[in-house]
C-alpha cells in the first residue's frame, strides 16, 4: 500500500488527487484504496487532470498506464513529455466488474447493459450467457449514474462496486468478468518531485524519457549501459515526437535507485549516446510486483 503521508509534506489542509471519469470509476476506487482520507475529485480528460496537478489545483494525479487485459493508455505516454509532473508512486488495482441494476431488480428482469466498450468486451461471456443486449457508453461510472436516473427496471450496467454505493444501485452479480486477474496498473503524479531515500531491502523504480538520432544503433548504444552494469528494464515505450519524423523518443521503468552505484554508471553512459534525458521520478516498487498473479 502506499502511504498518502510519505507523498506529500504540505500541512494547508486537504490533501487533493484528481482522476479521469465519473465518480464511481475504477480511478476513483483506486484513489480511495490508496488515499482513504483525502478529497478525490474528476476530471473529464485525462489531460485536465494533469492540467490540474501541473497549475497547482490539485497535489496528485492518478493516472491508468497500463491494464493486464486491455494493454496500455497509449494517450498518457503521449502527455507525459508535455507536462512537468513527477512520477512519485505506483498502485496496482484489481479490477472487479460489477453487474448493477437499480433497487429491487431480478436477474431475470434484466435485457439490456451499459458500459464502457473494455468492460463489455471482458464481460462478453457473461453478457452472452444472460441474452442481454450490450451497450457501449464512455466509461463504466457513467453507465451506472445513467442505469441511476432511468424509471426502466430492464437496464443494467458494469460498473464498480463504489459505482452501485454512490448512485444507489443493487450488486446483481460481482466479478462479471469472464477472466480473473485483471489489474490495472496507475502512476501517482506531482508537481514536485519527491525522491525517495535509497534504503537497503526496498525495491525502487525510476522511469526516464529520452531521445536517439534516427540513425543505426542509436537506440543500442543508449541501452547498452543498462546491461553492462546489470539494471534491468522492466518497460519500453517509444513513439515519435509531434511534427519529427527523424528521431524518436523512449519512455523506460527501470528496476533501480539513481544513488546506487549500478544505475548510476548506466545513466552516465545513457546521457553520453541520447539526447533531452529526463528523469520522471523514483519511486518504491508496488507490492503487487512480488505476487504470483504478476510474477505468472
Amino acid at each position: 500500500m502506499v502511504s498518502a503521508k510519505s507523498l506529500t509534506n504540505s500541512d494547508k489542509g486537504l490533501l487533493v488527487i484528481v482522476y479521469q471519469g465519473h465518480e464511481g470509476a475504477y480511478s476513483h476506487l483506486a484513489c480511495r484504496h490508496v488515499f482513504p482520507d483525502r478529497q478525490a475529485r474528476p476530471c473529464p480528460t485525462f489531460r485536465a487532470a494533469m492540467e490540474e496537478v501541473e497549475h497547482g489545483r490539485a497535489e496528485l494525479a492518478m493516472i491508468p498506464v497500463e491494464n493486464s487485459t486491455a494493454g496500455r493508455v497509449e494517450e498518457i505516454y503521449r502527455l507525459i513529455p508535455k507536462m512537468s509532473l513527477h512520477i512519485v508512486a505506483e498502485h496496482f488495482e484489481p479490477v472487479n466488474h460489477c453487474l448493477l441494476a437499480k433497487k429491487g431488480t431480478q436477474l431475470s428482469d434484466l435485457k439490456t447493459v451499459f458500459s464502457h466498450p473494455q468492460a463489455l468486451a471482458q464481460c462478453a461471456n457473461h453478457i452472452l450467457s444472460l441474452n442481454l443486449d450490450p451497450h457501449a457508453t464512455l466509461d463504466t461510472a457513467g453507465a451506472a449514474f445513467q442505469i441511476s436516473q432511468e424509471t426502466r427496471s430492464d437496464h443494467a450496467a458494469i460498473a464498480s462496486s463504489l459505482a452501485a454505493e454512490l448512485y444507489g444501485l443493487d450488486i446483481i452479480k460481482e466479478q462479471f468478468q469472464d477472466l480473473s486477474g485483471n489489474t490495472t496498473r496507475f502512476i501517482i503524479l506531482s508537481h514536485s518531485e519527491q525522491l525517495p531515500p535509497l534504503e537497503v531491502g526496498e525495491e525502487y523504480l525510476t522511469s526516464i524519457l529520452f531521445k536517439v538520432r534516427n540513425i543505426p544503433a542509436a537506440l543500442y548504444k543508449a541501452l547498452g549501459g543498462f546491461a553492462t552494469n546489470g539494471v534491468n528494464l522492466i518497460k519500453l515505450e517509444s513513439y515519435t515526437p509531434g511534427g519529427s519524423l527523424s528521431a524518436s523518443q523512449f519512455h523506460v521503468d527501470i528496476e533501480g535507485h539513481p544513488a546506487s552505484k549500478s544505475l548510476t554508471r548506466a545513466l552516465e553512459e545513457l546521457h553520453f549516446f541520447a539526447e533531452d534525458v529526463r528523469m520522471l521520478g523514483t519511486y518504491r516498487a508496488h507490492s503487487f510486483r512480488n505476487s504470483r498473479q504478476f510474477q505468472d
